[in-house]
C-alpha cells in the first residue's frame, strides 16, 4: 500500500486556495485529483488510504441512508472524533445530508471512565444530538452516556451502513447554515457549542490556505492533531481537503506515547507542513538524542506551526538548536492565534521569518499594563530588570481587525495591555442555545471579546495571558504561566505538571496557589521541592505562592487536554474544604482520581488560544 501523492499534478487538476462556497463543494473538487487522507498506526506503518474520491463518494452514499432517519434539516449528529477514515466520512455526510456535525472528544484518559462518560453526556445533551456515532472501541462509553436520553439512533458505524439508502437527491448545507458544532474546550467555563457557519468557516480555509500557509504545489501536510480540537479539525482536515493537499496522520495518542514518530513521518513522507502546541516541540526535544543524525532528515519542513497554548520562545529555542543537526531550519516557526470562536485562524506570523520574540520589562508590565521594550532602557536598568519574552503572532488575517480595549472598551495605542477584540467574516454566528453567553462576548456590531489579554505592535498581536486566569496580587497582574514556568524548570517537574490560580485570602485579597503534580514519594524530596519552588517564586516574581504537591493525574484538563485552571481552583478549595473538617493540616496533600489516565497532556489550539 501505498500513500496518497502530496498534491495533484498540474495535469490533473489546478490547485485551488479553497475558494469554494461550502464544504462539500470542496470535497467535490478535491475528489477529481489523486490527493488524500493517510492513516498511520502506533508503529509508524501506513494503516488505511482514503483518497478524496472515495472520501466523497462514501460520504454520499452515507449521506443517503442518514436521510433515512427523517430527521429535521440542521438536525445535530455527535460524532467520537476518533483519528480514523470513520469521521471524516461521516462529517461530509452530515454536509451532503443537510445535518449538522458535532465532533465530540475521543480521549478517555484525560479524567478516567466516569468522567469522560459525564462529559459526553453533557456534551450530547448540551448540543441536543438527535443521533449519535462512536467507533468500535468507543461504543460501550456512548452507550452509557446515552443512556436515557431518548437518541433516535446510537450505533457503531456499522450501524448505519446497514441503513437502508434512500433515492433521493442530495441538498449539502449551505454558507448561512451552520457547518459544524465546535464544543470550546473549557479552559475557564463550562464548554459551548459554537455555531460556525459555511460562510464563516469557508472564509477562514481562505485565509489560513492563502495568506497564512501560502500553500503551493508539492505541499504535503503531517498531523497528530485531535479532530474534535479546532486546530486539528479546521487546520488539518478541512484546510488540506479545501486546498487539494495530503494529510499523514498519526492518533494523538501515539504521538504522546511516541513523540518521535511525528519526526519520523516527516522525515519518510518529506512534510512539508505540520503545527503543534509547544508542548508537542518540548516533548519531541526530550526525546531525540543529538547523536541520531541519520534517523531524521527535517530540511523539508518548511512550516512549523506553532499555538494552542502560550507559546513560550526557550521551547521553540530548544527545539531548533535540538533538530538543527537534522536538517530543521528554525525560520520555519510560524506562530498563530486563533481560536473556535472564530472558526480556527485570527493571525499569522510572517513565513520564513521564524519565532519573533518581543523582549520586555516584565515589572513594567505588571505594574503599569504596558510592554515596555528592554532596548529602551538603560544599560544598567537592563542588567537589573526581569526580562519577558513574549512571541509575536502576527497580523490578523485578511478582513479581519483586531483592537486592544481596557475594561471600559476604550482602544488603547500600541503596546498597551487589554483585552483582545476580533471583528471578521470568520467570527461565529454564537454559541448553540446559549444567547446569554453569546451577548457576553459577541456585541450587536460583530465585535467577538476572545477573553484573551494582548497588546498591538505596529499592526501586529502579542498575547500576554487569559484575562480570567489572570492573577493579581497586590495590585500587581501576575500571569499563571511566569509560575508554572519556574516550576517545570525543575527536574522533578514534567511539562504540564503544573497549574497556577489565585485563591481568595481571609481578608478578601487574592493569594497565589500553584499545584504541581509530584511522582516522589520522600518527603524529604517533596519538602525539598516544596520550598525550592516558594524560594524561586519569591525571588522571580516578588510575590509569596502556597505550593502543593499532589500525586500523578490530579490536575483536571480540558477535552483537548490542556490545563483547566478553573478546575484546579474548584479542586483545590474542595480539598481545602476537606482538610477544615477534619482539622488536620499535614504538610503535603495527596489526592488521586482513582482513574488510569495519560501523563502527558493531549493539548491542540484552539478555542480562547494564543497560537
Amino acid at each position: 500500500m501505498n500513500p496518497l501523492n502530496p498534491t495533484p499534478t498540474k495535469s490533473q487538476l489546478k490547485l485551488r486556495t479553497a475558494d469554494f462556497s461550502n464544504l462539500s463543494e470542496a470535497l467535490d473538487y478535491a475528489a477529481k485529483g489523486s490527493s488524500g487522507f493517510n492513516f498511520y498506526d502506533g508503529r509508524g506503518q501506513l494503516r488505511t488510504v482514503l483518497p478524496y474520491a472515495k472520501l466523497k463518494e462514501d460520504s454520499q452514499t452515507l449521506a443517503k441512508r442518514l436521510l433515512g432517519l427523517k430527521l429535521q434539516r440542521g438536525s445535530r449528529i455527535a460524532i467520537i472524533a476518533e483519528t480514523h477514515p470513520d469521521f471524516p466520512r461521516f462529517f461530509f455526510a452530515c454536509q451532503y445530508a443537510g445535518y449538522t456535525p458535532v465532533p465530540l472528544p475521543a480521549s478517555i484518559h484525560l479524567g478516567g471512565h466516569k468522567a469522560y462518560v459525564e462529559q459526553l453526556r453533557g456534551l450530547l445533551v448540551k448540543s441536543q444530538a438527535a443521533v449519535a456515532m462512536a467507533p468500535i472501541e468507543f461504543q460501550s462509553y456512548l452507550l452509557e452516556a446515552t443512556d436515557g436520553l431518548n437518541l433516535q439512533l446510537v450505533g457503531a458505524p456499522q450501524t448505519f451502513d446497514e441503513l437502508t439508502e434512500q433515492d433521493v437527491e442530495l441538498c449539502p448545507l449551505q454558507p448561512e447554515e451552520t457547518a459544524y458544532l465546535q464544543y470550546t474546550s473549557g479552559s475557564t467555563l463550562f464548554p459551548r457549542g459554537v455555531m460556525v457557519s459555511g460562510a464563516a468557516v469557508m472564509h477562514n480555509l481562505s485565509g489560513i490556505v492563502k495568506y497564512g500557509l501560502k500553500v503551493r504545489d508539492g505541499d504535503r501536510c503531517i498531523s497528530w492533531l485531535p479532530y474534535y480540537h479546532d486546530m486539528g479539525l479546521v487546520g488539518f482536515v478541512l484546510a488540506p481537503l479545501a486546498a487539494q493537499l495530503s494529510v499523514d496522520y498519526l492518533s494523538t495518542r501515539d504521538f504522546a506515547m511516541r513523540p518521535r514518530l511525528w519526526l519520523s513521518l516527516m522525515t519518510k513522507n518529506r512534510g512539508t507542513i505540520s503545527f503543534g502546541p509547544p508542548f508537542g516541540y518540548e516533548l519531541c526535544t526530550r526525546r531525540v538524542r543529538r547523536e541520531e543524525t541519520d534517523q531524521f532528515d527535517l530540511s523539508s519542513w518548511r512550516i512549523a506551526g506553532v499555538g494552542a497554548e502560550t507559546i513560550r520562545a526557550d521551547v521553540l529555542e530548544a527545539f531548533s538548536e535540538k533538530m538543527a543537526p537534522f536538517g530543521f531550519d528554525d525560520k520555519a516557526f510560524v506562530a498563530s492565534y486563533g481560536m473556535a470562536e472564530c472558526s480556527l485562524a485570527i493571525s499569522f506570523s510572517q513565513l520564513d521569518q521564524g519565532a519573533i520574540v518581543d523582549e520586555i520589562d516584565a515589572e513594567f508590565l505588571a505594574e503599569r499594563h504596558e510592554a515596555l521594550p528592554v532596548s529602551a532602557l538603560s544599560p544598567q536598568d537592563r542588567q537589573n530588570c526581569r526580562i519577558k519574552k513574549l512571541v509575536n503572532c502576527g497580523a490578523p488575517l485578511p478582513g479581519h481587525e483586531i483592537v486592544i480595549r481596557d475594561e471600559q472598551g476604550q482602544i488603547l495605542p500600541d503596546r498597551k495591555c487589554g483585552i483582545i477584540h476580533v471583528q471578521g467574516p470568520s467570527v461565529m454566528c454564537g454559541y448553540f442555545d446559549d444567547p446569554e453567553a453569546t451577548a457576553k462576548v459577541l456585541s450587536d456590531d460583530g465585535w467577538l471579546n476572545t477573553g484573551d489579554i494582548g497588546y498591538m505592535d505596529q499592526g501586529t498581536l502579542v498575547i500576554t495571558g487569559r484575562e480570567k486566569d489572570m492573577i493579581i496580587i497586590n495590585g500587581r497582574n501576575i500571569w499563571p504561566q511566569d509560575l508554572e514556568f519556574h516550576a517545570e524548570q525543575q527536574p522533578e517537574v514534567r511539562p504540564g505538571d503544573a497549574s497556577a490560580i489565585s485563591v481568595p485570602a481571609k481578608d478578601g485579597s487574592e493569594t497565589a496557589v500553584m499545584v504541581v503534580q509530584y511522582r516522589e514519594t520522600d518527603n524529604g524530596k517533596r519538602r525539598e521541592l516544596s520550598k525550592n519552588l516558594t524560594r524561586i517564586i519569591k525571588e522571580e516574581l516578588g510575590i509569596d505562592c502556597t505550593i502543593e504537591l499532589v500525586s500523578a493525574h490530579t490536575l483536571p484538563r480540558t477535552s483537548s487536554g490542556k490545563l483547566s485552571r478553573a478546575g484546579t481552583q474548584r479542586d483545590y478549595l474542595r480539598r481545602q474544604k476537606e482538610q477544615r473538617k477534619l482539622a488536620v493540616k499535614p504538610l503535603f496533600k495527596e489526592q488521586t482520581t482513582g482513574e488510569d489516565s495519560s501523563d502527558l497532556p493531549l493539548a491542540s489550539a484552539g478555542q480562547r488560544h494564543a497560537h
